[in-house]
């Protein structure tokens, strides 16, 4: 760690943007969906909860983009680390932004659009939470798929910038967990308790 900071230009403002966006990201989509669930003004605007689920994993989706484009120049702007700048570091970065890659995919798939941009959030439930692949592997699969996404470019492009704002990704991400899966049991644990009441 103390190494990145020999390369890494902290007050560079495409470094400053990056690390807004990576954590203005989940922070804006967690008080929004917990808004939604409380409120239901989104549902009502737009005079459907799919309708404002899917304007809000727009949203998202669209800061995500900027993310990784302020993520990318902040990379651009900095230097390499020699001892990355090689043949054999690109292609372990390569395999990890392939596995990232593939998490990402897999999880999107079993989890749809709705249920990848919190519909629950919208009252729009599963049956039950998703446990095949790649939920049977790893928790937050989603989280730590785009994670190895920046680990394996940062690495590809010898970045010590790109490892340092992969941390803060990581670390980002391991808050929004703390708080987003006791909130998401907790819906499921209402929606199992009027379940049982209908019976």
């Amino acid at each position: 760690m103390t190494r990145l900071f020999g390369y890494v230009d902290v007050t560079d403002f495409s470094f400053l943007a990056a690390v807004l966006c990576i954590i203005f990201n989940p922070l804006f989509w967690n008080v929004v969906a917990r808004w939604e669930h409380k409120t239901r003004k989104l549902s009502r605007a737009f005079g459907s909860p799919y309708v404002a689920c899917y304007c809000l994993g727009t949203t998202v989706l669209l800061l995500n983009f900027l993310r990784s484009h302020c993520f990318t120049q902040a990379m651009l702007r900095q230097p390499k680390m020699e001892r990355l700048d090689c043949l054999e570091a690109y292609y372990v970065g390569l395999v990890i932004l392939g596995i990232g890659i593939i998490f990402v995919l897999s999880s999107f798939h079993a989890l749809g659009f709705i249920g990848t941009y919190l519909g629950d959030y919208f009252g729009i439930l599963k049956e039950a939470r998703v446990t095949k692949f790649p939920f049977n592997v790893l928790d937050n699969p989603m989280y730590w798929g785009s994670t190895a996404n920046y680990l394996g470019w940062s690495i590809m492009n010898a970045s010590p910038t790109g490892l340092m704002l992969t941390i803060i990704v990581a670390l980002t991400y391991t808050v929004a967990i703390v708080f987003e899966e006791p909130f998401t049991e907790e819906i499921y644990r209402q929606k199992a308790l009027k379940s049982k009441k209908n019976k």
